[in-house]
């Protein structure tokens, strides 16, 4: 051994401290802010003046909030149950019975476009197809790309379970419904509820296609927190905010417990 000492490995990770703070510190304080202003009792959302509850029962008396909500709720709810549905056969075809890198291409084309270019081509498509714009052409823009990541999620699933256990069922006298039913599926539910999840959030999230694509008397969320936002960002908004990050941490820790119950039962 050499005669120096060796400094501990957190010592000499030391360094690596203040770009890590400084990182989270980018990515939440904001969220923090937005958090603490949410509960502020004056109007502006710059100038806290103290603490008050009063902006949540403002907010779900808003009417225009509410029904936009429900229109996000929605778009999300279909989004997520046809892109659930594609997304997992297309995993399946794509691993079991093709092996295509052109396919692969097209498949994840829309989560790689831009959501300017996307949005555009699908306004065109549906202007060509003569389709009047409201929700049930966001639902479909939706789930044009939140397809494509419920394959990449349900497709890296498939490419670690083991085969020879599918084709132990066949062997033993079952098709491929039942194969699939019986054993693919339960083997691959954690992504496929991953995938549901990542597809539903990045609807209720998604602006410039629900933009492009809705009809004007049918906002959604996003479309109607744009409107306001435009003219000031008032603690009415930033309690909606609250609220759905409320949310979306409960949904994710449930579907997380949901998933490691799944893994422990298949061990």
């Amino acid at each position: 051994m050499s005669g120096r000492t060796r400094a501990p490995r957190t010592a000499r990770l030391g360094w690596l401290w203040l770009p890590m703070v400084l990182c989270f510190s980018f990515l939440y304080v904001p969220i923090v802010a937005l958090v603490v202003m949410s509960f502020n009792s004056g109007k502006s959302a710059l100038n806290f003046k103290g603490l008050s509850l009063q902006w949540y029962p403002e907010l779900f008396r808003d009417g225009d909030i509410g029904q936009a909500l429900l229109n996000s709720l929605l778009v999300a709810v279909g989004c997520t149950l046809v892109s659930t549905v594609l997304g997992t056969m297309l995993a399946v075809g794509l691993v079991r019975h093709t092996r295509s890198t052109a396919l692969d291409s097209v498949v994840m084309a829309p989560a790689i476009l831009p959501d300017l270019m996307l949005a555009i081509g699908l306004l065109s498509f549906f202007a060509a197809v003569g389709v009047s714009l409201g929700l049930g052409t966001v639902v479909l823009a939706h789930a044009a790309f939140g397809t494509a990541f419920v394959v990449a999620v349900v497709r890296a699933r498939l490419v670690q379970l083991d085969r020879s256990l599918e084709e132990a069922s066949q062997d033993l006298g079952a098709g491929w419904f039942t194969t699939f039913t019986r054993v693919t599926l339960p083997s691959i539910a954690p992504a496929v509820a991953a995938g549901s999840l990542l597809a539903f959030t990045l609807s209720i999230d998604e602006f410039v296609i629900a933009f492009f694509t809705n009809g004007p008397t049918s906002p959604t969320l996003p479309i109607e927190i744009y409107s306001r936002v435009r003219f000031g960002v008032t603690p009415e908004i930033n309690a909606l905010a609250t609220i759905l990050l409320a949310v979306s941490a409960i949904a994710v820790v449930v579907v997380a417990l949901a998933v490691g119950r799944t893994e422990n039962s298949d061990d």
